[in-house]
């Protein structure tokens, strides 16, 4: 098995929060998550459901592996109430991590206040919680996904996470240098996380992700703490290289 690539399947496993956000997703489909969650080769950081769905997961992981819960999901609605009302749940749910939606439509509109008060009323809402900022960034140009990211550190977010994963353009490289660039040149740089997802299937994107963020935050980033990544079919691939099953990636990169 190639040493560095194995390397990098391990601390993607590591880093990752294995995801199921299906409209239709039921109590089994979030058990057999859990299942997977804890896998022969180690445990992801994280598996991110629906808040309905977020204290079964709970009672089905132990302590070590963190729950999160999406809200103002998928849409990104500019109403505070809502996301307010997504976090109660979570919160009565036992869940650890918040991945909410920025309003990005109202960000495009120029109403910048608007995004701001949905984020504001998260971060109180979810007090004590890891908060993680989804931009959607595959529906905003780089200027705007800069804009958005100092909006949501301004706001408290712990994380800048790229994607839903429900719309055409997930995570890119150009999107990930704006949002890290952000970070850097905030006063909580040393602190705050970046999150790839969307589009993020194996473990050749893992590595592209992995690199920009210990790049851009340095090379004790690449830990759960400050980097992770969301996605369902990734594991897929983590244990295919880690079992040596996986194919050799195209390009000699590894």
């Amino acid at each position: 098995m190639n040493a560095e690539l194995e390397r990098v399947a391990r601390q993607a496993l590591a880093c990752l929060d294995l995801t199921r956000l299906n409209d239709d997703d039921t109590e089994a489909d979030i058990e057999r998550l859990c299942e997977r969650a804890q896998g022969r080769f180690g445990s992801v950081a994280a598996v991110c459901v629906w808040p309905r769905l977020a204290a079964l997961a709970r009672r089905r992981l132990p302590a070590s592996i963190a729950v999160a819960a999406v809200a103002n999901f998928p849409q990104g609605e500019a109403k505070p109430e809502r996301a307010q009302r997504d976090v109660g749940e979570i919160v009565q749910a036992g869940a650890q991590e918040v991945d909410v939606v920025l309003p990005w439509q109202a960000l495009l509109d120029g109403d910048t206040g608007a995004v701001a008060r949905v984020l504001a009323a998260t971060r109180r809402a979810s007090d004590g919680l890891r908060l993680k900022v989804i931009l959607e960034t595959g529906m905003l140009d780089t200027a705007q996904v800069s804009e958005a990211s100092r909006i949501a550190l301004g706001e408290g977010a712990d994380f800048l996470k790229t994607s839903t994963g429900k719309v055409p353009v997930g995570a890119t490289p150009e999107a990930a240098r704006a949002m890290l660039q952000a970070i850097v040149s905030d006063a909580r740089s040393a602190t705050v996380g970046f999150k790839a997802s969307g589009g993020v299937r194996s473990v050749a994107d893992a590595a592209l992700y992995l690199g920009l963020v210990t790049e851009h935050l340095g090379s004790d980033a690449g830990l759960p703490a400050r980097f992770r990544i969301g996605a369902s079919g990734l594991l897929d691939d983590i244990e295919a290289v880690l079992s040596g099953t996986a194919a050799a990636p195209d390009g000699g990169g590894y």
